[in-house]
């Protein structure tokens, strides 16, 4: 069985059903939740229990929020672990520099998703799948936003965007094999999009690397900080479904 554990109640497990449908076909059963607050909350709950299991962690604090989806679950169920959380730095009464080393530690405790789980991190937030020109976006690669501007990127992105709406890469229940065919493809483009951006944060190649660990999540973020966040201010837009995709797909 494989657990998902999402920052938001909504957009993310549309995507995931998304992807899930057309990519993954995933054969175990699959338990999704959310947490429902950001990554900052969630390195103080872990950081607050002298064991980090995230399964009885996550449970607890669900239950809190009258979510009883995990109360039926050990950790020994679940064979995989993913989370998918945002970077989202404003607005925070906490350091940049604090913010930075917790998200630092949170990498380094989830970087294996058969064991305490796999973290993947959203740059700036969930709304970067959407950040694109008409697919495929040969320019993508060069997208930063600067980092005070990150509390309107969710309207940035909206306005930015070549699509008018999340339909582009969206399925839903009338979708037929035409809508199917060109959500697939644009998740092909957004796929290679987003993986040679991330391959260009980390060595300034914008191309495929040549193996996966080369766009690890600990480079990812080490390279944003030490390439944009702390140099420039800024950040390099990127999301975590594509790179879960490259990753998970022999």
């Amino acid at each position: 069985m494989i657990l998902f554990i999402f920052e938001g109640e909504r957009r993310e497990q549309e995507i995931f059903r998304t992807i899930d449908n057309l990519f993954l076909g995933i054969d175990k059963e699959s338990i999704c939740c959310s947490f429902g607050n950001n990554i900052y909350q969630l390195y103080e709950t872990i950081m607050s229990h002298n064991d980090i299991e995230i399964v009885s962690i996550l449970k607890e604090w669900l239950i809190k929020r009258n979510d009883h989806s995990l109360d039926d679950y050990l950790v020994s169920d679940f064979s995989e672990i993913f989370l998918f959380f945002d970077y989202d730095p404003h607005s925070r009464d906490i350091p940049l520099n604090e913010l930075n080393n917790r998200i630092i530690k949170m990498l380094k405790l989830f970087d294996n998703e058969t064991e305490n789980g796999k973290l993947y991190i959203n740059y700036p937030m969930i709304e970067s799948i959407r950040y694109t020109k008409e697919l495929p976006d040969y320019n993508f690669v060069k997208y930063e936003i600067e980092m005070e501007k990150c509390s309107t990127f969710k309207n940035e992105a909206a306005t930015f965007s070549h699509y008018k709406n999340m339909d582009f890469i969206l399925l839903r229940k009338k979708s037929n094999t035409d809508d199917k065919d060109r959500i697939k493809r644009n998740w092909e483009y957004l796929k290679e999009q987003n993986i040679k951006k991330a391959n260009y944060i980390c060595y300034k190649k914008n191309e495929m690397p040549t193996k996966k660990s080369d766009i690890e999540t600990i480079k990812i973020f080490n390279s944003q900080l030490n390439n944009y966040i702390n140099n420039h201010n800024s950040i390099a837009i990127l999301n975590a479904f594509p790179i879960f995709l490259y990753d998970y797909l022999k």
